[in-house]
C-alpha cells in the first residue's frame, strides 16, 4: 500500500517554482509596475495563493480556483461545472493546472488589467 501510495503523490502535485525561479519569471513577464503592482506584490499573491505549486486547486462551493494564481472558474475560465461561468480569458481551467504557466501569466494579467490591480484575489 505504501509503494502505490507514493507512486500516486507525485501526480497530484504539479511543478512547483523556487522562490527565486518565480522573481525571475514575473520579472521577464514584465509585472513590475504592471497596473501599479510591483513584482513583491506578486510574489505575495502567489505563495499565499498556490504556494507556487501549478496544481493548486480549491473549491469554493460553486465555483473552484485553479493553478498557480487560483484563477476562478465563475469569471475567468470554463471547467465545465460552474453554473454561469463567463469564461473572460477564454481557457478550460485545466490549462491551469499544467507546468506551462504563460496562459496563466496571461490571464493574470487580464484579471489584474481589467481591475486596475489585485483586488480580485
Amino acid at each position: 500500500l505504501l509503494v502505490f501510495l507514493g507512486l500516486a503523490l507525485p501526480g497530484t502535485q504539479g511543478k512547483v517554482f523556487s522562490r527565486c525561479e518565480m522573481v525571475k519569471i514575473l520579472r521577464r513577464h514584465s509585472f513590475q509596475g504592471f497596473e501599479g503592482t510591483t513584482v513583491a506584490d506578486w510574489m505575495c499573491l502567489v505563495k499565499h495563493e498556490s504556494d507556487y505549486n501549478t496544481k493548486a486547486y480549491n473549491n469554493n462551493g460553486p465555483s473552484r480556483d485553479y493553478g498557480i494564481f487560483q484563477i476562478n472558474s465563475k469569471y475567468w475560465c470554463n471547467d465545465g461545472r460552474t453554473p454561469g461561468s463567463k469564461n473572460a480569458c477564454h481557457i478550460s481551467c485545466s490549462k491551469l493546472l499544467d507546468d506551462n504557466i504563460d496562459d496563466d501569466i496571461q490571464c493574470a494579467k487580464k484579471i489584474a488589467r481589467e481591475a486596475h490591480g489585485l483586488s480580485p484575489w
